[in-house]
């Protein structure tokens, strides 16, 4: 096996981080031998990552997804909408507090002290006012509106309350239009009627779109008008997007609260909307906007845990948020495969989860294309499947696994082999012969013609002079494999270590003998040739019976017109259970009747007179007992091994090599 290895300059952009290509393809194996469907595998290693071969673990989807859960969690912990209302009653209360103060004032005649101001008001009047205030409801929102129209005696009084309407009129507003309370910093009637002049144009923009009339106005010149108010907005897609989700985040807002506390809050919000002639408006587009945007969470809701109350703007900033997260989750989630990552916004998910899980889910989100990339895989339809260079650096990484499993610990099983036994030329000359390759050793023709004719110019050549080189003293070699694939075999987790030992075989002898003949039999009820470009994908069968029998013909046919020595390997975790009977239907039966015992042992023989040695790789020694694979052995002449399925390849690599020189026909 030879490994390349690339050495580039160190330039400080090489992310090391990141696994390549036969990394990825390597923790991809098992997976794929185990289920025969290389997106099935991808989808597996990208939801719960991979080892690499540091020992280090790059995380997967399901890593993403938890981290997601815990930043959702501690959103939710950080503050309550619930709590707005409680904070709106105590300033309201403060209000009142500050008012019956300065009533108090009046009534005793008492000049005003400090910060607080009176109007004027006769004494008489002071007993109507405390029997209004008296009167008012409990309800946040009427209270609001009763103060509204109240005729304070406390200026201050007066100023705090105009305050607070101030305030909640610039979380509404910010509610609705994000980032607008920052550029407007005191709200003026100007702004107010702006704001819905606003709204009205982007109603008809929509409502337009939706009859299939143009735009009017167009969204530059809405731009133009309005862009102080939405900052940042590039298009009107993204405009109207944007406004959706935020409408569908204040829904959601109100959604989380209490019963009585979203029935208040509604109220109150509803209120100021209509007093900022503004609450048409932003229900029109709240429906215009939920017709054009379906998915974006119209009906969602939070289970805020936190003991802080937020305001309007903080909570839908919040539950904006929420939803994003929301969104991550669900793509997360639903991701069939690494090309559906690529609707993530990762800038997004650096902000809530961090760089490296980042760059993590980018690496996931390109693994099939740089496996594509590497000319390893392709996509045909909705599957990716493997190229013949993925097979090939398959089959080259198991082999190499193997041998440094030989190499590693050798005590109580075959040694390996010192040097390659293979298919060098051996510059051994020997006068030509008819019939053998015509292989000319030049030097040895030219010196026998001079030393028959003597000397001189040109040299004459005569088919006596002609010598040539014996390009190798190993004879051609056809194998078969038989590789059990009864359901007994991923029951006992044989099925992988078999596979992986087949897939390593064939590279090994197609890179290493490359005149030998390699064939590969998959047997249960029946026998079926597999090609080696459809090992990786080959499946174990869900019928019953191990029916060896008909691998062994099969076998015996293929290698009927092949040369050279000749022999079957069979690896197999039971004893003959299934037989071709005459008329070729199947019979099966456990355990083994004495005719399936019988009509194998035939094909035993017949095998045997065909100078084909059969070798039985026997395993899950524990589980079955071996009579009839020894017997095998007998008959034929080849050799049993009782093994495990850690030490099955091992056996197998080490066993062909060192007898490939020294095969012997059976008989």
């Amino acid at each position: 096996m030879t490994v390349r290895y690339d050495y580039l300059k160190w330039d400080g952009t090489q992310d090391v981080s990141v696994p390549d290509t036969d990394e990825l393809l390597s923790a991809l194996t098992d997976d794929l031998l185990a289920g025969g469907d290389l997106s099935d595998a991808i989808r597996r290693i990208m939801r719960a990552g991979m080892v690499r071969r540091d020992g280090t673990r790059t995380p997967g989807l399901r890593d993403a997804i938890e981290k997601l859960r815990a930043r959702k969690a501690e959103l939710l912990a950080s503050g309550d909408p619930d709590g707005k209302l409680e904070k709106i009653s105590r300033s309201l209360d403060e209000i009142v507090r500050e008012e019956r103060d300065a009533i108090d004032e009046v009534a005793r005649d008492d000049e005003a002290s400090g910060d607080v101001r009176r109007l004027s008001v006769s004494k008489d009047a002071c007993s109507a006012h405390l029997l209004e205030l008296e009167l008012m409801p409990d309800d946040v929102p009427g209270r609001i509106e009763r103060l509204s129209g109240y005729d304070f005696v406390s200026s201050r009084a007066r100023e705090m309350f105009d305050d607070l309407i101030d305030e909640l009129r610039r979380e509404v507003v910010e509610t609705y239009f994000e980032g607008a309370s920052k550029e407007l910093e005191n709200i003026s009637a100007h702004d107010i009627v702006r704001m819905r002049d606003a709204y009205d144009a982007l109603n008809k923009m929509l409502e337009q779109r939706e009859r299939g009339e143009p735009e009017d106005p167009t969204f530059e010149e809405f731009i133009a008008a309005y862009g102080d108010m939405f900052p940042d907005a590039s298009s009107l897609e993204e405009l109207l997007e944007r406004l959706a989700q935020r409408m569908a985040a204040a829904g959601a807002v109100w959604n989380s609260l209490s019963p009585l506390q979203q029935a208040e809050l509604g109220i109150l919000v509803e209120n100021l909307l209509a007093d900022m002639d503004l609450r048409w408006q932003v229900e029109r587009l709240s429906s215009n906007l939920a017709r054009a945007f379906p998915s974006v969470g119209w009906d969602r809701a939070h289970d805020f845990s936190g003991d802080g109350p937020l305001g309007l703007p903080e909570a839908v900033d919040l539950a904006t948020q929420l939803a994003q997260i929301d969104r991550m989750e669900e793509i997360l989630q639903s991701a069939a495969s690494p090309a559906a990552l690529f609707e993530l916004d990762l800038e997004q998910v650096e902000r809530e989860l961090g760089e490296d899980v980042a760059k993590h889910l980018e690496n996931l989100a390109k693994l099939t294309r740089d496996l594509q990339d590497a000319g390893l895989v392709e996509q045909r339809g909705a599957r990716v499947e493997l190229t013949p260079r993925g097979v090939r650096r398959i089959g080259q990484q198991a082999l190499s696994d193997l041998y440094a499993e030989v190499n590693k610990d050798t005590a109580g099983y075959h040694r390996s082999v010192a040097g390659p036994a293979g298919h060098d030329r051996e510059e051994l000359v020997k006068p030509y012969e008819f019939g053998d390759p015509f292989n000319l050793h030049l030097t040895s023709t030219v010196h026998n013609a001079i030393r028959r004719r003597g000397t001189g110019l040109p040299v004459q050549l005569s088919p006596e002079d002609f010598d040539v080189v014996e390009t190798e003293s190993i004879a051609r070699a056809a194998t078969v494999l038989l590789v059990d694939l009864s359901m007994s075999m991923p029951m006992r987790e044989n099925f992988v270590p078999a596979k992986k030992m087949a897939i390593a075989l064939h590279s090994l002898i197609s890179t290493r003998f490359p005149r030998d003949y390699l064939g590969i039999v998959g047997f249960s009820e029946v026998a079926r040739e597999i090609r080696p470009d459809e090992l990786p994908a080959a499946m174990w069968d869900y019928v019953y019976g191990t029916n060896l029998q008909h691998a062994l013909a099969l076998a015996r046919r293929m290698l009927a017109h092949e040369h050279g020595t000749k022999q079957i390997i069979c690896v197999t975790d039971g004893e003959p259970t299934a037989h071709v009977e005459p008329d070729g239907a199947v019979f099966f039966n456990y355990p083994p009747v004495p005719e399936t015992l019988r009509l194998t042992m035939a094909e035993v023989l017949r095998c045997t007179r065909a100078k084909i040695t059969i070798n039985v790789f026997a395993l899950d020694l524990e589980h079955t007992q071996y009579p009839f694979v020894a017997q095998i052995a007998n008959v034929n002449g080849g050799r049993t091994f009782y093994t495990t399925k850690d030490h099955l390849g091992g056996y197998v690599l080490v066993d062909f090599l060192k007898h490939r020189q020294i095969l012997r026909p059976a008989g």
